[in-house]
């Protein structure tokens, strides 16, 4: 059987697989029309198992790194859904307090890529909160096909506050200096601006390929530091109305766009993984919230 490499694999397949992920298309739909791209001697299974999260062999930070204390704790979402879970990581032996991040995951509950993603935020010389919004339901359920499914459950604003708590809880936290910062992904992204306008005393935001919000943005008073890919026409297609609002406003804001690569390029565990952007992106972000945090 071919191997395959993602220079094999057209953008239209990609393309599929954001709808896919995004729940514009269902499982059957999304097999069908991948069969379209199953030639040369591609197999549509070949496809289905290049494009799924690869958790097991892209882990950046082990989750029993010596360097970090990290560990579930569970807090309280009294707008939201309760008693939420999370993964609470920050350096060993500790000295002074820490800058804060709340670690926002994508529309598919606390996977390993988001774990991963806390520990390395931790690494960093922060204490970082990454919640699972998907603990009303039993949590992330082990599979992103299933925590997609359980994540249409939830009402978003309902799960909006339980990472608005998240930042209280570290807030309060003994070993964190009250600066708080929230980083997210996909859905995340949009979680991390609806922060911005909902939190007034947030210090930092970086949505990693988020919705807009549309309204309210004046209420804004963290700076943004918001990451795009060039290839992601359907976030990035609100983001001139949005700029306008911010520009509108006097917003603190710095914006970048990637060119060439997919929404997802941040996440590891699967083939729209852009290394280059990835890391780049990620160097900035950390710098932001060494400025901002510290």
């Amino acid at each position: 059987m071919k191997t395959l490499k993602k220079e094999d694999i057209e953008q239209e397949v990609f393309n599929l697989y954001d709808d896919y992920a995004h729940n514009k298309i269902q499982r059957r739909e999304f097999i069908e029309k991948l069969g379209l791209y199953a030639v040369g001697g591609i197999t549509v299974g070949a496809l289905m198992s290049f494009l799924m999260p690869n958790y097991v062999d892209t882990l950046l930070v082990k989750k029993d790194d010596p360097r970090l204390d990290s560990d579930y704790i569970t807090y309280t979402s009294s707008q939201g859904g309760g008693a939420i879970k999370g993964l609470l990581s920050k350096p060993k032996d500790t000295q002074g307090k820490l800058g804060g991040i709340v670690v926002v995951h994508e529309n598919r509950g606390l996977n390993p890529y988001i774990e991963d993603t806390a520990r390395r935020a931790a690494l960093d010389g922060f204490i970082t909160l990454a919640p699972d919004a998907l603990t009303p339901l039993g949590g992330y359920p082990g599979n992103d096909d299933e925590g997609r499914a359980l994540q249409r459950k939830r009402d978003r604003n309902k799960m909006l506050e339980d990472f608005i708590a998240a930042y209280h809880y570290l807030k309060s936290h003994r070993d964190c200096s009250g600066k708080i910062g929230v980083v997210g992904f996909c859905f995340g992204g949009w979680i991390s601006n609806m922060m911005a306008v909902k939190v007034s005393d947030l210090a930092a935001a970086v949505p990693f390929y988020g919705g807009q919000p549309k309204e309210d943005i004046d209420q804004i008073n963290a700076p943004l530091m918001l990451q795009f890919a060039g290839l992601d026409t359907r976030v990035n297609e609100g983001w001139p109305a949005y700029e306008k609002a911010l520009k509108a406003h006097g917003k603190k804001y710095t914006a970048y766009m990637y060119p060439d690569v997919n929404h997802g390029f941040h996440n590891t565990s699967t083939p729209r993984y852009d290394k280059e952007a990835a890391e780049l992106a990620w160097q900035r972000t950390m710098d932001f919230f060494k400025e901002k945090l510290n």
